[in-house]
């Protein structure tokens, strides 16, 4: 059973945390997704297996974390990891974030720096709710959107995907692709050539962007969003370990 934390929002969220050696290693899971997935379940065994601290959680509206999905936004979820960063981890942590959660990685260096040691993207979506979605809507599902909602259908669960105007606007309030971006760490983007959801333009666009004195891609031929094969996995925590290397 998972621990619950109270972020200063009053949100209830769910997590499991291991206790081990520094830096810790910090999970952010993607857009409706939750800290059971296998990417989640790989690192936190890998984290035990080297007697390492490690955290993953669910942001409110996902997973066993209290709240509406539909009620969240990417400001809400910002605020959910650097409470669990700020709460439930000490010193500087090595995050890493797949898919939104690597939009959530880059929020929570550019408000708290001093506790990233290194970030790990996985198929990173920084600023997808403008960039992936209003930008690629027609004028009907625009105005869809902006009446409230609008319906569109998901390759990863039965149920649609439901798009807020809450979500698009609080999203415009959280880029970080149109302002300086400074990661004082190493970083490692992890990214697959067959990912429809996530393509690599948007990977090669935050390698120009940000400013690291130690930023790579590394792109996988034929690995799609998930990035889940044994053989992608292992390149996560090849990367945590390369990290490690220069720590």
């Amino acid at each position: 059973m998972p621990e619950f934390l109270t972020t200063p929002q009053g949100r209830r969220i769910a997590y499991h945390r291991t206790v081990g050696k520094g830096p810790g290693v910090v999970f952010l899971g993607g857009f409706k997704s939750d800290m059971t997935g296998t990417k989640a379940v790989h690192l936190q065994a890998w984290a035990e297996a080297q007697g390492r601290a490690f955290l993953r959680f669910d942001y409110s509206g996902h997973g066993q974390s209290s709240g509406d999905f539909l009620d969240g936004c990417i400001g809400d979820w910002a605020e959910d990891a650097m409470a669990a960063v700020a709460t439930l981890t000490e010193g500087p942590q090595i995050l890493v974030g797949s898919s939104m959660g690597g939009w959530m990685a880059l929020l929570v260096a550019r408000t708290m720096p001093e506790r990233v040691a290194g970030l790990v993207g996985i198929a990173a979506a920084p600023d997808f709710t403008e960039d992936l979605m209003w930008q690629g809507f027609t004028e009907a599902e625009r105005a869809a959107v902006m009446a409230g909602r609008l319906e569109q259908p998901s390759e990863y669960s039965d149920e649609p995907y439901i798009i807020t105007r809450k979500l698009i606007e609080d999203g415009r309030n959280r880029l970080v692709l149109r302002t300086p971006l400074p990661l004082p760490f190493p970083v490692r983007l992890l990214q697959g050539t067959a990912d429809v959801d996530v393509p690599p333009s948007v990977a090669l666009r935050l390698l120009d962007h940000a400013e690291s004195p130690d930023l790579r891609l590394c792109l996988v031929k034929g690995a799609d969003h998930r990035f889940s094969t044994p053989e992608c996995l292992d390149l996560i925590t090849a990367s945590l370990a390369e990290i490690d290397a220069t720590l």
